[in-house]
């Protein structure tokens, strides 16, 4: 069983990592209001304003002899209260029919290290309906335990319900919520007027634009169709007066990112901060940031 979750990240690496990294990045940023949105229950049980984040947690597995690093860990305090408590959220994009054993182990290798109680959370992003949030143990005389972590599948999730909450991270979601081809132009219309009620600061937008982009990106048809629906809105000037285009901004996104895992791959490789500064174009102090993380 383990065999074949393990085969089927190393085939996948490049694409998971740029998916994984998207949702880290999002998630990271907007983790109040992803909260908010998603998991209410969650959002008010805990105090959101001062968590601090545990996501470079690399955990090894000692029978395959394999390493895992965990998407996004956060510790937030309970409100009212000094107790703490452990957030793991997973993004999954593809059917992984043993993804709930895999989360039952990040589960124990967390508890095993922190031993603080933790709430486990899968944002499932592909097409198919297939989902599953229990892992069980269990014999036909005695079950040993039963497993469960919250999910939010955003295929099964409607883009309409979120347009009026000005909410960035539901903003940014949209973008793999249920739609149908005759409405992606709208799911990207009314993803634009929120953008332009939000009034981000410059790098917030530029994070949801990304994500937007890589996941809904119109052909010249849908442009120009966009464009006249566009004419007819209230906010038609502000949304027209953004200074980078859409497209460009989910490039730059993308090759930020690649930036960095070049930047750490020769980070492990023992090269000099000087070396990796001129090879990538980040700056050694964004580096050295980097250098903390792994």
């Amino acid at each position: 069983m383990e065999t074949t979750w393990l085969i089927k990240e190393e085939m996948s690496d490049t694409t998971y990592t740029k998916h994984d990294q998207l949702y880290k990045e999002l998630i990271k940023t907007f983790f109040e209001e992803f909260l908010a949105a998603f998991f209410p229950e969650v959002h008010e049980y805990l105090d959101v304003k001062i968590v601090t984040p545990l996501s470079e947690e690399v955990y090894t597995d000692v029978l395959e002899g394999k390493t895992r690093r965990l998407d996004l860990v956060m510790e937030a305090k309970v409100k009212g209260t000094d107790a703490l408590v452990i957030v793991h959220i997973e993004p999954q994009s593809y059917v992984d029919r043993q993804f709930h054993e895999r989360m039952f182990r990040y589960f124990s290798l967390l508890y095993n290290e922190y031993r603080k109680p933790i709430i486990p959370i899968t944002v499932f992003s592909y097409e198919s309906d297939w989902e599953e949030y229990e892992y069980k143990m269990e014999f036909p005389f005695f079950r040993v335990l039963t497993f469960n972590y919250l999910t939010l599948h955003l295929k099964k999730q409607n883009w309409r319900k979120y347009i009026r909450s000005n909410n960035p991270a539901a903003a940014a979601l949209m973008s793999r919520m249920n739609y149908t081809e005759e409405e992606r132009v709208q799911v990207k219309k009314e993803f634009l007027r929120m953008i332009v009620r939000m009034k981000l600061d410059p790098a917030r937008e530029r994070l949801i634009y990304g994500f937007f982009e890589t996941y809904l990106k119109l052909n010249e048809k849908e442009e120009e169709m966009l464009m006249r629906e566009i004419e007819k809105l209230p906010e038609a000037d502000e949304i027209l007066e953004i200074p980078i285009s859409y497209e460009e901004k989910g490039k730059e996104i993308g090759k930020e990112l690649g930036k960095k895992e070049v930047a750490k791959e020769l980070l492990r490789e023992g090269l000099s901060l000087e070396f990796i500064a001129k090879v990538t174009k980040l700056d050694e102090e964004e580096i050295k940031e980097l250098k903390k993380e792994m």
